[in-house]
């Protein structure tokens, strides 16, 4: 990629993986265009906080807007030149899908569309976009490889997401234009999101409050700190697609490698908080999967990358920041 010359688009900015791109691209002398519409899903303080230090940084316009606003974001794509665009804004979380269908719609099926014509339209060089593990569904191949089918999600969240991939196929097929999904294990770390397991857990125990261990406790997930995932996206931005390849289009996952069961990492955050937590095993939650563990041979193949930071330092850090910030 060309850089000094050419802003990125980096939509959800202000989210957590958003968040930490935006703010390693700014280092590398990137220039760097954030969209962000800041919505109540979780804390807005949050947010808030985050696009504060992005905002210290001379190389980063800030817009507040949604993607489902097409001339919004048209109007956007004709101001700046960009060279690239990294889509990380969307609606997120299994759960919250169960009760509220119409945001994922919205955001995560209208949104992209919006997103795809405004790529297609002003000739983006790559798309960049959030997939999820979430798309694996009830495969019961160990682990996941982006080779195995994908056609049977267990939750409206997964669905949309698999939707995204086959979107993005077809404007690839249709039009050429070089598109990378980025299928994420359960990233976690510093600035992280209230609603995930590590912050929720850490808060409920500082508290002394309960915290619910689904199937048990005997979950297992692909932890993937946030270091990695922002190493692996940038490695991936600057490898551009080659305009004689027949292969525009790629898959990629982005985990770990190491499937933690849930009562060890509950065990972890306890060493690190100095507390102990009151637990309640209770039964799976619908949408959830037993276990997620990351194949990620094609993302080392390719980018000569992966990612390596252990659970036990990447709670460390996350507690760090936890005790610090709050």
């Amino acid at each position: 990629m060309q850089q000094n010359d050419t802003f990125v688009l980096i939509t959800g900015c202000a989210g957590f993986i958003g968040f930490h791109v935006a703010k390693k691209l700014l280092a590398e002398g990137v220039k760097v265009v954030g969209l962000d519409n800041l919505n109540e899903y979780y804390d807005t303080k949050l947010k808030e906080d985050r696009l504060n230090i992005l905002k210290t940084q001379s190389n980063f316009h800030f817009i507040k807007g949604s993607i489902e606003n097409d001339e919004l974001l048209e109007s956007i794509f004709t101001q700046f030149k960009f060279d690239s665009v990294i889509h990380l804004a969307a609606q997120a979380g299994v759960r919250y899908s169960l009760k509220n269908p119409e945001v994922y719609i919205q955001s995560n099926l209208v949104g992209f569309a919006n997103i795809l014509e405004c790529c297609r339209t002003f000739q983006i060089k790559h798309l960049i976009y959030a997939s999820t593990s979430s798309v694996y569904g009830k495969n019961k191949q160990i682990p996941f490889s982006c080779e195995d089918r994908t056609d049977h999600p267990i939750s409206l969240y997964a669905a949309t997401k698999k939707a995204n991939e086959l979107m993005a196929h077809a404007y690839t097929h249709l039009y050429q234009l070089p598109t990378t999904g980025l299928r994420f294990f359960t990233v976690y770390g510093p600035w992280g999101r209230p609603d995930m397991a590590l912050f929720t857990f850490a808060e409920s125990i500082t508290k002394g409050e309960p915290i619910n261990l689904f199937n048990h406790g005997r979950m297992k997930r692909d932890f993937t700190y946030i270091d990695d995932v922002v190493e692996s996206i940038w490695r991936i931005l600057k490898t551009p697609h080659q305009p004689e390849s027949p292969n525009l289009y790629r898959i990629y996952n982005i985990g770990n490698r190491h499937p933690i069961q849930l009562d060890y990492f509950v065990q972890l955050i306890e060493e690190k908080l100095g507390m102990k937590a009151q637990k309640n095993y209770v039964a799976i939650q619908p949408g959830d999967v037993l276990e997620t563990y990351a194949d990620i041979d094609e993302l080392v193949k390719d980018f000569g990358y992966a990612p390596m930071t252990s659970i036990e330092d990447g709670i460390t850090r996350f507690v760090e920041w936890f005790k610090e910030y709050y």
